[in-house]
């Protein structure tokens, strides 16, 4: 990863990468020399920016408290890599909210996400877990996205995308479309549905959290013909992100997240020959964000990601 000055600067690097499952920090001294990690509560942005910062601040807190510190914002230099910051209405907020840090850079978890993957160097990443989105970074530094339009209509073979086309077969089952078979039975038990009325309680109430609950029997069942067609479906859309960012095909590709294992013998070839494992993740590249933050105390910065796939 790149090494940049903080010679000027004597506080604490945090990264922090804040989603809608959880916030994870590194608490670091001014040289980038890891001093602990603490977790925490949902702090993307899409879940009220009070509720991020009290998030982010409790988990710092934890953070220097696993560290024997004494935990001060005055003293810090923040890198945080947040879901939702491409809203600007909430990002304004987020940083008007801001404690009296010395510095402080924020950008999409994507973009923390590829410098933590690639150690700062070239490549693309396609994170998949309860959401999806691709990034690639490039010789220059510039950060672009792709896929990330969210549950339901985008987050291409996300769990939530998984779970969502997974219940049409139990829908189908239940009507007498198609035979029962163990897949459905296993949906069955992870829904609590018995028939089709008590299904249709379940998804009048489920979010893409609760959809992604049925992505695992997707891998569990995948030698079932319409388990096999979703998740070769799922591989395709893998490598149309990864291709929309990549487009020459050099690059060398990271999947990360919860699904990074399970897809990777269903990505088609073109991408899987390309696969790495990451150097590092989003919290990482966190830090990397609060190292080049330090540089310049009293700055709040925002550039890495504004490049965009139309």
């Amino acid at each position: 990863m790149n090494t940049f000055t903080t010679s000027n600067f004597n506080g604490f690097l945090l990264g922090i990468d804040g989603g809608g499952s959880g916030t994870r920090v590194i608490l670091a001294d001014a040289n980038g020399v890891e001093l602990a990690r603490a977790s925490g509560g949902p702090s993307g942005l899409g879940l009220g920016v009070e509720r991020a910062w009290r998030a982010i601040g409790d988990a710092c807190e934890r953070a220097f408290q696993a560290a024997a510190l004494p935990f001060d914002w005055r003293a810090c230099a923040l890198g945080c890599g947040l879901a939702g910051v491409n809203n600007a209405e909430w990002l304004a907020a987020f940083l008007d909210m801001a404690p009296p840090v010395q510095a402080m850079s924020v950008e999409s978890d994507a973009y923390t996400t590829v410098i933590g993957a690639h150690a700062g160097e070239p490549g693309v990443v396609v994170a998949l877990g309860t959401g999806s989105i691709a990034a690639s970074l490039d010789a220059d530094g510039v950060c672009r996205i792709a896929g990330g339009y969210g549950f339901p209509s985008g987050d291409e073979a996300s769990g939530a995308w998984l779970g969502l086309r997974a219940v049409v077969h139990l829908q189908r089952v239940l009507d007498v479309r198609a035979p029962a078979d163990d897949w459905s039975r296993a949906l069955l038990a992870l829904t609590g549905a018995t028939d089709r009325d008590s299904l249709v309680v379940w998804l009048c109430a489920s979010n893409q959290t609760a959809y992604a609950t049925l992505a695992p029997s997707v891998f569990e069942y995948s030698g079932h013909p319409a388990a096999a067609a979703l998740l070769e479906q799922a591989g395709r859309e893998i490598e149309l992100l990864v291709a929309a960012l990549d487009p020459a095909g050099v690059l060398p590709v990271a999947l990360c997240g919860g699904l990074a294992a399970p897809y990777e013998s269903f990505v088609p070839a073109s991408v899987r020959e390309r696969l790495r494992e990451p150097c590092a993740d989003s919290a990482a590249g966190a830090l990397e964000l609060a190292r080049r933050a330090s540089a310049s105390p009293g700055a709040v910065t925002r550039t890495g990601d504004r490049a965009a796939i139309k």
